[in-house]
Order: structure tokens, then C-alpha cells, then sequence
């Protein structure tokens, strides 16, 4: 199937995509810092460079985006028509690498928040998603990952 735009408006479309400070991120950070969270954004120095870092609670965030990190069963999780094969290789090689940051840092003893970009797309989800993110990190557990129940409503 071929693209539905030329080669150079899909290349200036790509290159519009954000790879911080993204619409979620800055939701999320807003939401943390007005509980009195205060964080460090995207460390050199981690494997991975987590969107947020909370080093009192040793906690690293990542605010992933369903399309690009593959939110399984989520509906912002389609897959392209055009090019399958180029598709299902980044798609492959974004969760592998994905799985081996957690492992690297929660190895070092860092606990792990993953919050998927449906889960902050309606302001009541955002209210949910960070009261449970907030108990989380409070609460002291190991990994979490919060998504939209319901990816289709």
C-alpha cells in the first residue's frame, strides 16, 4: 500500500515528533510537582534517560507513547500499512531496548514507573493516573505500570 502523502511531507511530519517534554510529560511533571514530587528530567548519566527522576524515592518515570513503545491492546497502538517490515523491525527493537533499560536499572536498585501516554489523555485520567502514581511511590513497590483500562472509551 503506498503512503497517502509524498516522501518529503511524511519526512517533515517524522521530524515534528517530539521525543521530550511531549504533551504527557508536561501533564504528568505539572501534576507531580503540585503534590510536592520534585524531580530531576531526563539524566544523562541513567541508562534509558527516564523522562523523571525522583531520586529521594529512587524512582525513574517513563512517560511512554503507545504508538512508538507499543501499548499492547491500546487502540493509539496501530501499526502502519506502508513498509510492515520497517515497522515490525522498530517497533521489535523499541521494546527490546525498552525491556533492557528496566533491567539495567532496576538491577542498580532503582524502582521503575511506566505511564502510558492513554492514560493521560482525558483530565479525569490524569487525576487517576497520578493519585495511583503518587500511592506508588509512596507505598515503596518495585515497578508499575499504568495504562487506560479501557484504551477504547
Amino acid at each position: 500500500m503506498a503512503d497517502i502523502v509524498n516522501k518529503e511531507t511524511r519526512s517533515r511530519m517524522m521530524s515534528g515528533i517530539r521525543g521530550k517534554d511531549t504533551r504527557p510529560e508536561l501533564l504528568l511533571r505539572r501534576a507531580l510537582h503540585a503534590r510536592g514530587f520534585r524531580y530531576r528530567l531526563h539524566p544523562k548519566t541513567m541508562s534509558g534517560r527516564p523522562d523523571q527522576v525522583l531520586p529521594k524515592h529512587r524512582v525513574a518515570v517513563f512517560v511512554h507513547g503507545c504508538f512508538w513503545h507499543r501499548h499492547e491492546g491500546c487502540r493509539f497502538a496501530s501499526t502502519p500499512a506502508t513498509r510492515p517490515e520497517f515497522w515490525a523491525a522498530k517497533f521489535a527493537a523499541n521494546i527490546r531496548r525498552d525491556q533492557k533499560v528496566v533491567a539495567t536499572l532496576s538491577d542498580k536498585g532503582w524502582r521503575i514507573a511506566i505511564v502510558w501516554e492513554c492514560a493521560l489523555k482525558k483530565q479525569a485520567n490524569v487525576d487517576l493516573t497520578v493519585e495511583q502514581l503518587a500511592d506508588w511511590i509512596l507505598e515503596g513497590g518495585a515497578f508499575i505500570e499504568i495504562g487506560e483500562k479501557d484504551p477504547g472509551s
